[in-house]
């Protein structure tokens, strides 16, 4: 070996030691400080080449930041370029020699679609073991590739994906096509997903569909029933497989564009049908009227309808759309059919676990009293929304356990997970959220799944003490036993946010709990529809609020946290008393609008607060209030208020009252 050689291993031994080194001692302690290594430093310059599509530029990074905790970036951008025509073992290679890593998921994942995309099954199937956590346009993909191989189960998984008429990724659309062509679905499955498919106008997919039992349906004939579903009904030939195709199609383009209509024809049209026939038919209005009540509002009809379609398979979403149709009515008896009927994994969520007491303490029987109450106390264990109803239920108040901190030990090993270093780099160096959040996100996931607390809390010590509040949250939301609630509940501006509150005549619990659903606390989060801030306000909003004020409005100010708090806290108090002070309203007025949460309310007698936020029609704001109430009911007791039971933040919706 010559002396030049000696010197290049001598080197290189010394980098790599090097780089061991500052892992030991914590890539975070370092950035603490402001520093970082020159080759983290490359990151950007590197995704610059990247996006340029300069793939020797990118070889040397490659080569430059092959040890550094970043390192692995270079060869991920290059193997992404052109990702289709690579070969499997190169996916498999950059897998395994970085294991369980955010980037060789991503990269298995999105090969497996490419791969898909273009048909050439095979080289996926070796890779599918990498990915561990699809999204569903990866599982839809991955579910292709299993069928494709011969297994014989996949397609009893992805019964939703069969039955689903809304907007799909393209690989779901592929699965359902390929379930299509299965010998493996029966003929019920089938004639399930055309009546499925007529019902939401899916005129194509369900000829396609309808051909593979043997009915042949004419476009024409459809297109003419489209133009007048309600002319059709009543002349409507009713001896053929064929005619009910027709019959169920009418109905439900007649729901659809008049549901008052449909309503009172629906009986007629379902005289002298097979009763299958009419349970389908009864099942498209009930069905449509539950999934139209932002435009025809809550109707006691629908209700009446689904229980006439009982007897005919329900979808996840159908039982759903059941359920909480009943709940609105508080049809506790209809609610127990609609539960019965879920799948047994569906039927086991804490939500319908609730619902299913709530409804049995109904009955008058003390059986079903004493099993309303087991549910009830099995699901007092937890701390989330329905857990919190629960508590309640069996006389509990909320309260939070010793707050644990991380220990030494805990800390030492953050500092030398790779993962967590990943992410601080990445945010150490200004790179893109959408880089950062993905290993932060993954690095929790394998905390997580190792149920290693400690790690977990020690991740979200150091990123609250960053003020990364939203990153810290995400860490300290997934703990099992040890729980450090100052990390999951932050509360950083704390005597803005008090003294706003006050000053707006609102509780500062209830301030908190919306704003940590709102923005997790980022000041610079901005939403797709422009809100910003820590309280997301939308910028017209923020006009009327600084003219309500008698302020000018300046578009910059909304970034200023004091800013942001005081005009957020003084929205809330006016959509509050407009809201007949009711925080259940107003919650939900904040998401969707204080004229949609007006509009939800009941309009016959006062209703359950937790059955007027299960029957939100909104799948985003009904989920809005729920997370915004458990966090008050949390921030309450943080805040010092004592252990209030939800139910004082949940007070009953009073009537909707219709000016003449």
């Amino acid at each position: 070996m010559t002396k030049q050689q000696r010197m290049s291993t001598f080197s290189n031994t010394m980098i790599k030691h090097n780089n061991y080194l500052k892992l030991a001692l914590g890539v975070a302690s370092v950035m603490v400080a402001g520093c970082v290594t020159a080759a983290e430093q490359q990151f950007n310059d590197a995704l610059r080449a990247a996006n340029a599509g300069n793939t020797e530029l990118l070889r040397q990074y490659q080569v430059s930041m092959q040890n550094d905790v970043l390192g692995y970036y270079p060869e991920y951008w290059l193997l992404n370029r052109n990702l289709a025509t690579q070969s499997p073992n190169a996916i498999i290679s950059f897998a395994q020699r970085y294991p369980q890593s955010a980037m060789a998921e991503k990269l298995a994942a999105d090969y497996v679609e490419e791969k898909v995309k273009i048909a050439d099954f095979a080289p996926a199937q070796s890779v599918l073991q990498y990915v561990s956590n699809p999204d569903q346009a990866e599982s839809c993909a991955i579910a292709q590739v299993r069928a494709q191989m011969g297994d014989p189960l996949v397609f009893a998984e992805y019964k939703d994906v069969w039955l689903a008429t809304n907007t799909q990724p393209e690989s779901c659309m592929g699965l359902g096509r390929m379930m299509l062509s299965s010998p493996l679905m029966t003929g019920q499955d089938r004639q399930q997903r055309v009546w499925v498919q007529l019902r939401a106008g899916q005129a194509g997919q369900a000829i396609a569909t309808a051909q593979s039992i043997g009915i042949n349906l004419s476009l024409a004939q459809l297109n003419q029933i489209q133009a007048n579903p309600l002319n059709y009904l009543w002349s409507a030939p009713k001896a053929s497989n064929v005619d009910h195709a027709y019959l169920i199609f009418a109905m439900g383009r007649l729901a659809d564009s008049d549901l008052d209509t449909a309503i009172a024809s629906v009986q007629r049209a379902a005289q002298g049908t097979p009763q299958d026939v009419q349970r389908a038919l009864y099942r498209a209005v009930g069905y449509i009227g539950g999934t139209t009540v932002m435009k025809n509002n809550f109707k006691a009809d629908v209700i009446k309808y689904l229980d006439a379609s009982y007897g005919l398979p329900f979808s996840a979403e159908e039982a759903e759309i059941y359920a909480r149709q009943a709940i609105r009515f508080s049809n506790w008896e209809a609610l127990i059919r609609a539960i019965d009927v879920m799948s047994p994994t569906q039927r086991q969520e804490d939500r319908w676990q609730y619902w299913l007491a709530r409804a049995s303490e109904q009955r008058g029987d003390s059986k079903s009293k004493r099993s309303a109450q087991e549910i009830y106390k099995r699901l007092a264990q937890g701390d989330d929304y329905h857990n919190l109803l629960a508590k309640e239920r069996v006389g509990e108040a909320p309260k939070l356990p010793l707050s644990t901190e991380p220990t030494q030990s805990d800390v030492i090993r953050l500092s030398q997970d790779i993962h967590f270093n990943r992410a601080f780099a990445l945010r150490s160096v200004g790179a893109a959220d959408s880089y950062v959040n993905r290993e932060w996100n993954w690095a929790v996931r394998q905390a997580y799944l190792k149920h290693d607390d400690g790690l977990l809390l020690a991740a979200a010590k150091r990123a609250t003490d960053m003020g990364w509040y939203d990153r810290a949250i995400y860490a300290a939301d997934r703990t099992v036993k040890k729980h450090n609630y100052n990390y999951r509940f932050a509360t950083p501006h704390k005597n803005l946010v008090v003294n706003h509150s006050y000053s707006a005549g609102i509780d500062p619990a209830w301030a908190y709990g919306l704003m940590r659903q709102e923005s997790r606390f980022n000041t610079g989060a901005r939403s797709h529809v422009g809100a910003g801030g820590l309280m997301q306000i939308m910028p017209e909003t923020a006009k009327l609020v600084a003219r309500n004020m008698g302020e000018a409005y300046n578009p910059a100010a909304l970034s200023d946290p004091n800013t942001n708090l005081r005009y957020g806290t003084f929205y809330l108090s006016m959509i509050h008393q407009q809201l007949s002070q009711n925080a259940v309203l107003a919650t939900a007025g904040y998401n969707a609008g204080p004229n949609r949460a007006r509009r939800w309310q009941p309009e016959q007698q006062s209703l359950a607060a937790d059955q007027y936020t299960e029957s939100i029609p909104l799948l985003e704001t009904r989920d809005y209030v729920k997370h915004v109430m458990t966090n008050a009911t949390h921030y309450g007791v943080l805040l010092g208020q004592g252990a209030k039971p939800i139910s004082q933040r949940m007070t009953p919706i009073p009537m909707r009252i219709i000016n003449p």
